[in-house]
């Protein structure tokens, strides 16, 4: 398979990206609540301490697997590939093959390396392809054969495991299909996500087949059996990726498309590749961050917000004066999004979103007395309000030979498409909704997008993945991310200011109460009760509040203040795991 290297670089006269191919009131109340939320908390978050290496991801399971190939003699990279290919059996509401992911690696010589596996449209995919009589229909974007884009996560798995791996691609894909064939007991949260989404898989015989038993779906603690995707694991272990791309299952798909309606061919799947990227490289407070281009909009942006928060003492100022801040930097970061970002190879994004210079404009327009209004760039104020959701999911390793992984894989929504292509157990995924369908309308997570956005043959959509590395003095200290939709940048701009401006624990800086604000609709959203004073203050700053049942999940990687061993931690908000060796 040929694979493209993708380069970043700045046109010297647009200075626009363009990519090239080539061969509280005090820190101590913050403390005290998190550690609340741990003792009580919502499950229990977990954190462990090792010195060989460290795995934290959603599932027990997956984590599991990833520690099962750091002691057989893997390294970071081999881990992660088996931790991701393995969450897509135990927990495919988020993640699968059927899906697409994006890869953020510091190997052990010090080169970085993003690998870019996001979905992309058909080549039959048009700009007004969910447009009925003028407007955009939610419903054919989301569920069903319109709302699939070509899956990426395999490509890049199989793409980071032969170049960088050391174990053979069978011995990290052979478990994960034993587990599907054995079968596992679903987690409480995977039976209420199944529960959630039942009138929809109801509607595709194979989704039926596999999540349904006697006409209801699955419960917690029933045992989920998946032959067809144990069958679909062992062809892929010992043909590889060209089984799923140019084989039969693309096939299969092609198949199932072409008798409801939908648009993905095999040609579709041959023409698919991962994308090698250029890292998004900034500092924050002496800390060097490496995040994700391009078509992720979350890289962009968490270096962004770091750069507009970087004029503010955050330590020292009062808790509500804090919060008012961090909303003020978010508002300005995704009025960006909605305007600027999309696929670089579609869309000419702005170079000077992460310069220091602009963020010192954005900084000086923040008052600390009063919200304020930020620019619409020209947009219609027409967006609808959707229930927030956890979707996607992220996990982090590291070894003891300084190769680090922090990757974050998506099917989009719980079950993306609700459809499993007969025989193979895989479900696909429903990116075609993080297209702007129609520019200036809101999306499923509620995001505005402009023309930058807009669906194209072959285009990849918009992403708010963002995987994050954090390094001091050229080492790798930090590998983090988060699931949750556009809470996913906000969520992982938190976590940077709880353990880099706070001095939080990992563990601390996961339970901390989490907010957002995404400019577009324009509401501070926030876990739980705010306390009163609290609330009271932002509301007399000029916010708009509304409470959200839980925020975005997340799992990271540290290393130990000492430098001597690995922290993992996961998030209390889900039933994830972090396990050191």
């Amino acid at each position: 398979m040929l694979w493209s290297r993708i380069k970043m670089v700045v046109h010297p006269r647009t200075k626009f990206f363009r990519w090239t191919l080539t061969p509280c009131p005090s820190v101590w109340r913050w403390i005290v609540v998190a550690l609340l939320v741990v003792s009580f908390g919502w499950v229990g978050g977990v954190s462990a301490a090792d010195t060989r290496g460290m795995v934290s991801s959603g599932h027990p399971l997956a984590t599991a697997a990833g520690l099962d190939v750091l002691k057989s003699g893997g390294n970071a990279i081999d881990a992660a590939v088996a931790v991701g290919l393995t969450l897509g059996v135990v927990d495919v509401c988020n993640s699968g093959i059927g899906g697409g992911c994006l890869m953020l690696i510091h190997l052990a010589n010090g080169k970085l390396v993003a690998i870019d596996g996001r979905e992309t449209a058909p080549a039959a995919a048009t700009r007004d392809m969910f447009i009925r009589d003028g407007r955009a229909v939610p419903a054919l974007s989301q569920t069903g054969a319109l709302a699939s884009g070509v899956p990426g996560e395999l490509a890049a798995f199989e793409y980071a495991a032969k170049r960088f791996g050391k174990k053979q691609w069978r011995e990290l894909v052979q478990p994960a299909a034993d587990l599907a064939e054995q079968g596992f007991a679903l987690q409480r949260g995977y039976a209420a996500r199944l529960q959630a989404e039942a009138a929809d898989l109801a509607q595709f015989e194979a989704s039926r087949a596999v999540f349904f038993r006697e006409g209801r779906p699955l419960r917690g603690g029933e045992i989920l059996r998946q032959p067809d995707l144990a069958a679909t694991y062992r062809a892929i272990a010992e043909q590889g990726s060209r089984w799923f791309y140019r084989g039969p299952f693309a096939r299969a798909a092609e198949q199932w498309m072409r008798d409801n309606g939908g648009l993905l061919t095999a040609a579709d799947f041959a023409k698919y590749r991962c994308r090698i990227r250029e890292p998004i490289i900034t500092t924050y407070r002496g800390y060097t961050i490496i995040s994700f281009p391009p078509p992720s909009s979350g890289g962009v942006h968490v270096a962004q917000m770091l750069n507009i928060l970087e004029h503010f003492d955050l330590k020292a100022l009062d808790e509500a004066t804090r919060v008012h801040v961090l909303t003020e930097a978010m508002k300005l970061a995704f009025a960006d999004r909605a305007h600027w970002l999309g696929d670089p190879a579609f869309a000419r994004v702005p170079r000077g979103l992460v310069s220091k210079s602009y963020a010192a404009t954005l900084a000086g327009r923040i008052r600390l007395d009063r919200a304020t209004e930020v620019p619409t760039h020209g947009l219609p104020p027409n967006w609808r309000r959707d229930v927030f959701k956890k979707h996607t999911t992220h996990f982090s390793v590291a070894d003891a030979d300084n190769n680090w992984v922090a990757c974050t894989a998506t099917v989009n929504t719980s079950f993306g498409s609700k459809v499993v292509i007969p025989g193979t157990g895989v479900v696909l995924n429903n990116e075609m909704d993080d297209f702007s369908a129609q520019p200036g309308v809101a999306n499923y997570f509620g995001l505005v997008g402009a023309e930058a956005n807009a669906i194209a043959p072959g285009k990849r959509p918009l992403s708010s993945m963002s995987p994050t590395l954090v390094l001091r003095d050229g080492q790798p200290i930090l590998s983090l991310g988060a699931a949750g939709g556009p809470k996913i940048i906000t969520a992982v701009l938190l976590e940077l200011v709880c353990l880099l401006d706070l001095g939080f624990s990992p563990e601390a800086a996961l339970a901390a109460p989490r907010f957002h604000h995404q400019w577009s609709p324009a509401e501070l959203m926030f876990e739980r009760q705010l306390p009163e004073p609290l609330q009271a203050a932002l509301i007399e700053r000029g916010h708009r509040l509304r409470p959200l049942s839980s925020g975005s999940v997340s799992h990271l990687v540290a290393r130990s203040a000492d430098g001597r061993s690995f922290v993992g931690a996961a998030d209390p908000r889900s039933g994830g795991q972090a396990t050191g060796w």
